[in-house]
């Protein structure tokens, strides 16, 4: 179809910050300024629900992107981390104790202030991830949003075959009961084994509490990933920018 064949469509709001849509396109990564305004006539972008067309302009702060419906964060202001926290570093940004804390590790990398999403206890150890992006954040946190997290645990074995099935049907705790969404079996070495648990719920020390219920308490507990985000071979106490497709996949998981 010719652009010229298109049907009309309804103005969209053009903000006094509002630049070049292939030029918002192309500062967040999606490629040149020529291969963006061929996503665009090609109609694979869109602004606030509407297909752009060549000549739209956009806010990076304010628009709402999509490109082959893949929310894009062209907000160059907003940042997304990823972190391996370390065992023994408190999930606080700066600690009055004077303990380790997650900005020990960022130093002068970062120029924006950020935040974690959610936490973890300091005795454990994995993924955090480190954004200025609230809404983004609270919606990671909230647990209506079902987002998924994975932990490998090394606790107390053996491991009864059943175990997975009583996990899954649910286990009573002092404020609530709790299940899980799968449960396996990763390796067993004399009396301890480790597991990996996926569960979407939040609450104080879950995971460890969920299984010393059930009598396998936890020696070790590393949180391989949220929602689409994988730990992979990120070293402890570094940090990763996380790519365009990760924080597209982010705003999927919570329904954006």
């Amino acid at each position: 179809m010719r652009r010229d064949d298109r049907a009309p469509q309804p103005d969209a709001p053009v903000y006094e910050s509002a630049e070049r849509l292939q030029k918002v396109l192309a500062a967040a990564g999606v490629g040149s300024r020529r291969a963006c305004e061929d996503l665009i006539f090609r109609r694979r972008v869109t602004v606030n629900g509407r297909v752009a067309q060549l000549g739209d302009k956009a806010d990076p702060a304010r628009d709402v992107i999509h490109v082959d419906g893949e929310r894009l964060q062209a907000d160059t202001r907003l940042v997304y981390l990823a972190m391996n926290k370390p065992r023994g570093v408190v999930s606080t940004m700066a600690d009055e104790k004077g303990r380790a804390a997650l900005s020990d590790f960022l130093g002068n990398r970062v120029e924006q202030r950020v935040y974690h999403v959610g936490r973890l206890d300091a005795d454990s150890e994995g993924l955090l991830l480190l954004t200025n992006d609230g809404t983004l954040a609270h919606r990671l946190m909230h647990p209506s949003y079902g987002v998924q997290k994975t932990y490998l645990c090394e606790v107390t074995g053996p491991i009864p075959r059943n175990l997975g099935k009583r996990l899954a049907a649910g286990v009573e705790l002092e404020d609530g009961p709790v299940k899980v969404d799968s449960f396996k079996v990763v390796d067993t070495l004399g009396k301890t084994a480790q597991v990996e648990v996926t569960l979407h719920e939040g609450r104080k020390h879950i995971v460890r509490r969920l299984l010393a219920e059930v009598g396998h308490p936890v020696s070790r507990l590393v949180r391989t990933s949220i929602g689409p985000i994988r730990l992979g071979d990120l070293r402890a106490g570094r940090t990763r920018r996380l790519t365009n497709a990760e924080v597209a996949a982010l705003f999927k998981a919570v329904g954006d």
